[in-house]
Formats: structure tokens, C-alpha cells, sequence
């Protein structure tokens, strides 16, 4: 189970390049215009995605290889893959039309303090998902008394 667990970290690894590079376009030789946009934005959420797909598999094939995951665990993947989709509809939410700086024909696209608490709180909610799916299995095996 090696390679599971060398896949995870390559996919967590590709992961923090994603989002390092949607925060700060201008290391890739792109120029940087104000703001953000939405390839930032988009890269921003697939990489942190990429990150915590990354630490389940890590975790997974590393701790409970040969265990099914508990209710505790599933209640982790579910409220990380929750966090992720809360976090890309709030940094998503002008582009998809229901936020409240919505592009016109005078205005850009403006990414607010309120969608940038949003991304941060759904990102940090994916985060304790992973955390309560690493401290809460049991590596115990089912033939000790």
C-alpha cells in the first residue's frame, strides 16, 4: 500500500502548488492584474480540493489500511467534502450570479471581504473534517479481546 500512500502525498503536493499559484500568479511569470479573478479564484479551490483529497488518501492507506471507516470517520468525510463545497460557493459566488457584486457592464467582477470568510471558513471546516477523520479511527485488530 505503499504507492496509495505516495499518491496521496503527490496529490496534496500538487494540491498546495495549485492553490500557491492561484495566490500568487506572479511566481509563474504571469502578470498579475488587481485584483482576482476567476482562474485565481477556481485554482485557489481546486488545489485546496487536490490537498484534502490528498490528506484522506494519506491518512487512509497510512493509519487504516484493512479498516472500514467508523461513523466518526464518515462523519469527517462528510464534513470536509461540506467545508469544500461551502468554501467554493462563497469564493465562486459573483460568478455564478448569486453574489452581490455581480458583473455589469460598468463594474468588474469584486471578490469581498465576506466571500474571502466565507472561502476561509469553508477551507478551515474541510480541514477539521480531515482531523477528526485521523484522530478518531481504530487501528486495533478485531481479534484482540
Amino acid at each position: 500500500m505503499v504507492q496509495f500512500v505516495q499518491f496521496g502525498i503527490a496529490v496534496g503536493v500538487l494540491g498546495v502548488v495549485l492553490t500557491f499559484m492561484g495566490l500568487f500568479p506572479g511566481v509563474t511569470g504571469v502578470e498579475p492584474t488587481p485584483g482576482i479573478g476567476f482562474v485565481q479564484i477556481l485554482l485557489i479551490v481546486t488545489g485546496f480540493s487536490l490537498l484534502i483529497t490528498g490528506a484522506f488518501i494519506y491518512v487512509k492507506y497510512t493509519f487504516y489500511d484493512r479498516h472500514p471507516a467508523n461513523l466518526a470517520q464518515q462523519i469527517g468525510i462528510r464534513l470536509a467534502m461540506t467545508g469544500l463545497i461551502f468554501g467554493a460557493m462563497a469564493g465562486l459566488a459573483d460568478i455564478l450570479g448569486f453574489g452581490s457584486n455581480l458583473r455589469t457592464l460598468e463594474s468588474d467582477i469584486y471578490f469581498g471581504p465576506w466571500q474571502a470568510i466565507g472561502l476561509l471558513g469553508g477551507f478551515l471546516m474541510a480541514s477539521i473534517g480531515v482531523l477528526i477523520y485521523a484522530v478518531t479511527g481504530s487501528v486495533a485488530d478485531d481479534d484482540t479481546p
